[in-house]
């Protein structure tokens, strides 16, 4: 799995992004930070499609993302082709979006979830292997 991460929030999401930059940079990772940088209003597709977009040119494998609800940031990233973002709030979801998905980046839904959950969460899904297969038959069928 690749050790370089991007990761975007806007201003909802901000208060995780930063202590999930740390988690990720204590276990490895290389981490580049599509903004925001502040609590301040700030619009969630200015930071989605920049991580959308580097996943999407290869330049990271994974992303993370994070708002208020996880929908926006979700929403606007799976825009892009060859992104399969997935909103989770749970680990086993987080698991299960990697192994029959082959999801490439994490929405969460800040204010719907611990930092403790979260921080777990983003654990599984970048430790979480895509089980192809059958699965890979259905991904394919994902892009128009």
């Amino acid at each position: 799995m690749s050790k370089k991460i991007a990761i975007g929030a806007d201003h909802a999401g901000f208060p995780y992004k930063e202590p999930i930059k740390e988690w990720l940079t204590n276990n490895g990772y290389e981490v580049t930070d599509y903004g925001t940088n502040s609590a301040e209003s700030a619009d969630y597709p200015d930071f989605a499609h920049p991580v959308a977009s580097a996943v999407e040119n290869g330049e990271f494998e994974m992303g993370v993302l994070l708002c208020g609800s996880g929908q926006g940031v979700c929403i606007t990233a799976n825009k892009h082709q060859g992104i399969r973002a997935a909103l989770v709030w749970e680990p086993v979801l987080a698991e299960l979006t990697r192994q029959h998905n082959n999801a490439n980046i994490i929405c969460l839904p800040v204010r719907f979830i611990e930092l403790d959950k979260a921080l777990e969460c983003v654990e599984k899904f970048l430790n979480t292997e895509f089980e192809g297969g059958r699965h890979q038959t259905r991904v394919g069928k994902i892009a128009c």
